[in-house]
C-alpha cells in the first residue's frame, strides 16, 4: 500500500522566522486545509483528496502530530497537551488569534499570487478550527470554512459564546462579510466542544453573512449519529448519499467552487 501523501509534493515554508512543512497536489484554486488534533490522519487526507477532485490546488501544513498516524484517544491527548503549551496556539485565551494564523495568512496570500483567481479558500479543524475566520484579516481569504471551531475551549460561559479573535480583528471580518465573503461553520448539535453559544455569537456578529450547518447528534437522532460526535468532515463523517455529514462535506466543496471557481 502506497504510503499516505506519497503521491503529494512536499516542500517547507518559511515565514518571520517559522518553518512547517507543507503538503500540496492538485490544480485551480488554492485551498489551505488545516488539520486538526491529532494530525494529518488518514481522514484529513481523504479529505484533502477530496477537495483536489473537485478542481483545486490543496496546501496542507503539518503543523503538529506525526503524519499519516491514525487517531487514537491517547494520541489525541498528547498532541492536544502539546499544541496547548506551544506558543503557537492560543486554546484558552479570549480576544486574540493564535500566532499560527500569521505564518497560515503568509502561505494564503503564496499561493494566490502563484494560482490567482478570486481568492483562496481555508478550512480548519477542530482547535484549528476557527483559524480560517482569522485569516480573514486578509482580502486573499475568499472562502472560510470553520469546522467545529474548538478554541477557546469552551470552558465557562464566556469562552464557550467566544471565538479567538480580537475585537480589531472581528471589525475587520463583519467589513468583509458586509462585503460579500459569507463564513461556513459546521458542528454537531451535541458536541461539547463546540457549543451552541458560539454558533450564535458567530450570528449575531455576521447576520446572514454566517452560514451555519448544525447536524443533530442528540439522543435518538434519526440517523443513529453518536451524541460524542464531532468531526464532521473526517472521523465522524458518514460517507453515504443522504446522511447529514455527507451533506456537510458536499456543502462545503461546493462552497469552494462557488466562490473560487467564478
Amino acid at each position: 500500500m502506497a504510503k499516505l501523501l506519497d503521491e503529494w509534493d512536499l516542500t517547507h515554508v518559511s515565514y518571520e522566522g517559522t518553518a512547517k512543512p507543507v503538503y500540496r497536489r492538485g490544480t485551480g484554486p488554492g485551498v489551505i486545509v488545516i488539520h486538526e488534533v491529532p494530525g494529518i490522519t488518514p481522514p484529513v487526507a481523504s479529505f484533502a483528496e477530496r477537495v483536489v477532485d473537485r478542481g483545486f490546488t490543496v496546501f496542507m501544513p503539518s503543523l503538529f502530530g506525526t503524519v499519516g498516524k491514525k487517531k487514537t484517544m491517547p494520541y489525541a491527548i498528547e498532541s492536544a497537551v502539546r499544541s496547548c503549551v506551544s506558543r503557537e496556539f492560543t486554546c484558552l485565551a479570549t480576544g486574540t488569534a493564535s500566532p499560527i494564523t500569521v505564518w497560515l495568512r503568509n502561505l494564503a496570500r503564496r499561493a494566490h499570487e502563484e494560482l490567482g483567481g478570486p481568492g483562496v479558500g481555508a478550512v480548519g479543524m477542530c482547535l484549528t478550527g476557527g483559524f480560517a475566520l482569522a485569516m480573514m484579516v486578509d482580502d486573499t481569504i475568499a472562502a472560510p470554512v470553520l469546522s467545529q471551531p474548538a478554541t477557546p475551549f469552551p470552558i465557562g460561559r464566556r469562552r464557550a459564546a467566544a471565538l479567538a479573535l480580537s475585537e480589531t480583528d472581528w471589525q475587520r471580518v463583519e467589513s468583509r462579510v458586509a462585503a460579500g465573503c459569507p463564513v461556513l461553520g459546521l458542528r454537531f448539535s451535541n458536541d461539547p466542544a463546540v457549543p451552541a453559544a458560539r454558533f450564535q455569537t458567530l450570528r449575531d456578529r455576521l447576520g446572514d453573512g454566517f452560514l451555519a450547518v448544525e447536524i443533530d447528534s442528540s439522543s435518538g437522532n434519526e440517523f443513529g449519529i453518536k451524541t460524542s460526535a464531532h468531526s464532521v468532515l473526517t472521523e465522524d463523517l458518514v460517507d453515504e448519499p443522504g446522511h447529514p455529514t455527507r451533506h456537510a462535506l458536499d456543502h462545503v466543496l461546493t462552497f469552494f467552487e462557488d466562490r473560487l471557481h467564478a
